[in-house]
């Protein structure tokens, strides 16, 4: 919501300046964005009227014109094409310094003088575009600096409204805020009912009750095709971030950020039967303001003539029934719109509106009588015309109740850890629009209209400690009274896991659980998502099916801000489409893209690959002591030969693997570097394996080295559970320290250099034991897995 300081103070003007004015808002919950100059600065600008025009002699779109500006008639050359005779214009005089750094001084144009220059609204930086000079009204006063007359020493408030403030999304309700809490006056300015002049009336019928139950409407005939909107009527749109269109279609403009309640005109005579409010009929059209077409669906509620759609209810109006510069008759359009049959419907269709905003949060239904009387008596002054009488078609049974509710003293007490007086609360209560009941345990209050937000006592409550003052309230320490947990010494927190992954240098992400359907396709072509009936965004419009999309989403993001080091992990959801349900699972993921560690002067920087990632998985999930094993698997977004499942016991639990350079090129990603990915289950991770005590052996231990030649197919995990399977209770350790292939090994066959390590708790083994044992392990290898020593 933008506003500017100028015209808060119309409505509420406490005795303090803009900063305490900013200060104020923010401790009520109106936290204030932004406060800028409306205008940039500029200097030596005045009001001046052309007093003639005459052709350049040299050049066909330049003019050269005789401008007073009070105090004497200068020769200006001008190449805007809008100049006359009569006009009044701002003239920087020769001297004058304007927004950009630049400076007016004594120039010739194609040889012919010039003593200054007229100038255009964005040559003064009101707007960024401009067609030709700004025309000033006629009784602007010659030689007056344009400063002053335009009020442009003014401060612009950007307030950034939480979703349940929509009583704020006006001037009208941001001053109610401040008024209550400076204690300045202010007053509900309700407007006087306009005289009906003629008879006309265009029938309105409800077909859908529930979504509209009030719409009220009323015909305008005669309006001034030639009227144009006044300068402070601009001025305010501008100042609210609206350009001005038609003079009927600003003042509507003007009402909704005034009042709160936005409104439609049409052009009447592109109407025919009557206004019906109802639900779009599947596969209607129509074509929208902004030039775009859209195609309707059955939940979307629209404004319809006998011919079809005229506008998407309270989003935006058809482009066949828009006023225009030859519109004389209109008929005005102010309804309440149930909040539900608004919310994400401007969305679907790639829309955002100032009415969709307010709509979607709440107006007041109440509001629409007053704002009808307010634009139909600035229309008859600014534009003429004769309007004929409201014409009102309600369903009273389902507008919004204003429900009744209990506030006690004692629970005031009990919330915010201390006494208010009653005048305060009740001062605090009528001051934000609710009628009390005052009662022996403290109040029955009924709150206002246009606060969808208060619904049970502890609202009441917050609302009293905000205006009140949150740092007005005593710090007190609530009683705390320990219960021991029970807790388990085999639970692993996830805390727990977070803290190894940072111990290992990453940094935890939390991203949106909607991902890009592009993005999701390329990852896991094979995978069926939930698609969003109403996304954020087209790049959000999915469920995401694994972490990786948000990964590497934020591994873009970082990239694009020169990053070229990034260790990152989340802990989050996927959803898997199955069948008619959605089934939810919790993962942990980690991504791991550029050099193995920070740049350093005595450290060689090698890029992070698969060894490394896996690494990372292995240090993890040794915090559990779970024993899990690796497996070669086939993941489309992962490397081929750098990609493993990680399985315990006989469940696999997630994956690990470089990304596939395919995906890493197709994302632009980075070249010349791995990006390593890990995703597993969280719930398997969430237990750990109890240390268990063995006493320490006196007795000296033995390590035999062995090198063993088997296909390249055997991997170490089959080797390792092999030999596992027939060792001696006494071999307590395998290494593997080498893995050969080349000269001495037949091709097709690789070498595992091992050491084991064996030694007895209670005595020393003998060589016949250890030879023994060996034998076994050895029998046992070439039986199963074609094993032979290496010679």
């Amino acid at each position: 919501m933008k506003l500017s300081e100028q015209w808060l103070r119309e409505w509420c003007n406490p005795p303090i300046g803009v900063e305490d004015i900013v200060r104020t808002l923010n401790s009520l919950g109106l936290e204030v964005g932004s406060v800028e100059p409306v205008a940039p600065p500029f200097s030596g600008v005045v009001i001046a009227q052309i007093k003639a025009v005459q052709a350049h002699p040299d050049a066909d779109r330049l003019r050269i014109c005789r401008v007073s500006n009070g105090k004497s008639e200068l020769q200006i050359v001008s190449g805007a094409p809008n100049v006359y005779e009569g006009m009044k214009v701002p003239l920087a005089l020769v001297g004058a310094n304007l927004p950009n750094g630049i400076e007016i001084k004594q120039s010739k144009l194609r040889g012919v003088e010039s003593f200054g220059m007229l100038c255009s609204e964005a040559e003064l930086g009101l707007v960024e575009k401009a067609e030709g000079l700004m025309e000033l009204p006629q009784d602007a006063p010659v030689g007056n600096d344009i400063r002053e007359y335009l009020k442009l020493d003014d401060k612009l408030i950007e307030v950034d409204l939480t979703p349940n403030r929509g009583d704020c999304l006006s001037v009208k309700g941001i001053a109610r805020e401040l008024a209550l809490a400076t204690g300045s006056s202010w007053q509900e300015r309700w407007p006087a009912s306009v005289a009906v002049a003629i008879k006309s009336e265009f029938p309105i019928a409800i077909k859908a009750p529930q979504d509209c139950p009030r719409y009220i409407g009323r015909v305008v005939e005669g309006i001034n095709t030639s009227a144009r909107s006044p300068l402070w009527l601009v001025e305010k749109l501008r100042r609210g971030g609206i350009r001005t269109i038609h003079p009927v279609v600003d003042i509507t403009n003007y009402v909704m950020l005034e009042m709160g309640q936005p409104m439609h005109a049409f052009n009447l005579d592109a109407l025919s039967g009557g206004i019906v409010v109802r639900r779009a009929n599947p596969g209607e059209q129509i074509r929208l303001l902004d030039g775009n077409e859209a195609i309707l669906d059955a939940e979307t509620l629209v404004i319809a003539d006998s011919n079809g759609v005229c506008a998407l209810a309270g989003i935006m109006g058809g482009s066949g029934s828009a006023v225009n510069e030859n519109s004389r008759r209109i008929f005005l359009e102010s309804a309440f719109f149930a909040p539900t049959a608004i919310q994400g419907k401007a969305r679907r269709y790639g829309l955002h509106t100032d009415s969709s905003h307010r709509f979607e949060r709440g107006v007041a239904p109440d509001l629409q009588r007053h704002a009808i009387e307010r634009a139909t008596a600035l229309i008859l002054e600014i534009a003429g015309g004769k309007p004929g009488p409201i014409i009102e078609a309600a369903e009273k049974a389902a507008l919004p109740r204003r429900k009744v509710i209990l506030l006690r003293r004692e629970r005031i007490r009990k919330v915010l850890g201390t006494r208010l007086e009653d005048k305060l609360i009740e001062k605090i209560l009528t001051g934000l629009g609710s009628d009390i009941e005052v009662i022996s345990e403290g109040w029955k209050v009924t709150p206002p209209a246009f606060r969808f937000d208060l619904n049970i006592e502890v609202d009441l409550i917050e609302e009293l400690a905000r205006i009140h003052g949150y740092e007005r309230l005593p710090r007190t320490v609530p009683a705390y009274h320990p219960k021991k947990l029970a807790s388990s010494e085999s639970a692993v927190s996830i805390e727990a896991l977070s803290d190894m992954l940072i111990q290992q240098g990453y940094h935890e992400v939390i991203c949106y659980s909607f991902v890009d359907p592009k993005l999701q396709a390329l990852l896991e072509p094979l995978r069926s998502a939930c698609v969003l009936s109403n996304p954020i965004s087209a790049e959000m419009a999915e469920m995401r099916t694994s972490l990786l999309p948000s990964l590497l989403t934020a591994l873009k993001y970082n990239l694009n801000r020169q990053q070229k080091q990034l260790q990152i992990f989340e802990i989050g959801s996927k959803y898997l489409l199955q069948s008619t349900e959605i089934k939810e699972e919790m993962l942990i993921a980690g991504l791991r893209y550029g050099p193995q560690s920070q740049e350093h002067w005595d450290k060689k920087h090698g890029l992070a690959d698969f060894y490394d990632i896996k690494g990372d998985v292995e240090r993890l999930i040794a915090y559990t002591g779970l024993p899990v094993r690796f497996e070669p698997m086939i993941h489309s977004a992962l490397h081929p030969g750098r990609t493993a499942a990680v399985y315990l016991d006989n469940n696999c639990i997630g994956w690990l693997g470089e990304v596939h350079p395919r995906i890493r090129q197709t994302l632009d990603l980075g070249e010349g570097t791995t990006i390593g990915v890990f995703e597993l289950r969280l719930d398997f991770l969430l237990r750990k394996k109890v240390p268990s005590y063995h006493p320490i052996s006196r007795y000296p231990s033995i390590r035999r080295d062995l090198a063993l030649v088997v296909d390249q197919s055997v991997t170490w995990a089959q080797f390792e559970a092999c030999l596992l399977s027939v060792a001696p209770s006494y071999l307590t350790e395998v290494r593997l320290f080498d893995v050969y292939t080349g000269k001495g090994v037949i091709s097709g066959r690789k070498s595992f250099a091992i050491g084991l390590i064996l030694q007895e708790i209670s005595r020393t083994l003998t060589d016949t034991e250890i030879e023994s044992a060996i034998g076994r392990i050895l029998q046992t290898l070439n039986q199963n897995l074609g094993a032979t020593l290496r010679e």
